[in-house]
């Protein structure tokens, strides 16, 4: 090949401008098309319309009285009690989440039993079901014309229109999500590494947090990431069985209901922009652990392959 070929190819190998090095193709050397650029574009337009638009009219509207008037709108008793309460419903809720995940993830990713598919299809049940049913449910249970309520209300104990009901609703609503991030992760870890530390004499216990822990980590991570952020934001269960009473049971999204409603939306939009401001540092988050699940997940698997090689 001559020397102006070369560089033909040289040129036509290497990107033009700034769009066609963003739509660069992932492998091969298939010029960018038009068609790459529309989907990037329309792509584009959708997160700048449905993410980048509505969280700046948050927070500008949450600015707009000023940063006295925000910092008053999000301290006053009652916004106070409201983030408190869904901080500490997200604090009880998480260990428990957390236990029951692991558990689920390592009974139905190591092991085969009966009822295994079952088991799984309970797990997804909160998916299925609307959050507000699942309020339903245990106001059925534990309300005062319920099946177990006015037992409880004889004994002194109140659950719904109470912080109990609160933390039973969100826990129902997130109980899926480290499970359902952990499953999958555990398969594709396989079980020769639990094998061989048996073998070795090692106990049921030591070979769960010594072996299998550290290989799913960033899976536990990334399952308790998505389930914090949904006890925070969580509203259709909550609504059902807290009674939304202003400083007692009232979460930060049923409170942001109230100033709406009440035509207080500079302080709505106050409230509103630290579930914003959670939900972005969410996605950050969720984006680094995601890269590391990955990493995990295709080495079990190379490691699954070389094994049967």
């Amino acid at each position: 090949m001559s020397a102006p070929d070369r560089s033909l190819v040289g040129a036509a190998a290497r990107p033009r401008g700034w769009i066609e090095r963003f739509c660069r193709p992932v492998s091969g050397n298939r010029r960018t098309s038009f068609g790459d650029i529309a989907i990037v574009a329309i792509s584009a337009l959708f997160l700048g319309i449905f993410l980048v638009i509505p969280l700046a009219t948050i927070f500008s509207l949450a600015l707009k009285n000023g940063i006295h008037a925000y910092f008053r709108a999000v301290t006053e008793p009652y916004a106070r009690s409201a983030i408190w309460l869904t901080f500490v419903t997200a604090a009880v809720v998480l260990p428990i989440n957390l236990g029951f995940g692991l558990a689920a993830g390592w009974a139905i990713g190591k092991f085969e039993f009966r009822g295994k598919e079952f088991l799984t299809t309970l797990i997804d049940l909160p998916f299925a079901v609307s959050p507000v049913i699942g309020g339903m449910l245990f106001v059925l249970l534990f309300g005062a014309q319920g099946i177990v309520g006015p037992w409880l209300i004889a004994h002194g104990v109140k659950i719904i229109f109470a912080k109990p009901g609160i933390i039973l609703a969100t826990m129902f609503v997130t109980s899926p999500f480290v499970a359902r991030e952990l499953i999958p992760v555990m398969q594709a870890s396989g079980s020769e590494e639990e094998q061989a530390a048996i073998s070795l004499g090692a106990g049921g216990w030591q070979t769960f947090f010594r072996v299998t822990l550290p290989n799913v980590k960033w899976g536990v991570l990334y399952g308790v990431i998505l389930c914090n952020a949904r006890a925070i934001g969580e509203f259709g269960a909550v609504s059902v069985v807290s009674g939304n009473i202003s400083g007692l049971t009232s979460t930060m999204p049923l409170y942001i209901e109230v100033l709406y409603d009440d035509y207080n939306f500079s302080a709505a939009f106050a409230v509103s922009s630290l579930l914003s401001l959670v939900a972005v540092l969410t996605l950050v988050a969720k984006r680094i652990v995601g890269r590391h699940v990955g990493v995990g997940t295709a080495a079990s698997a190379s490691a699954d392959e070389e094994l049967a090689a």
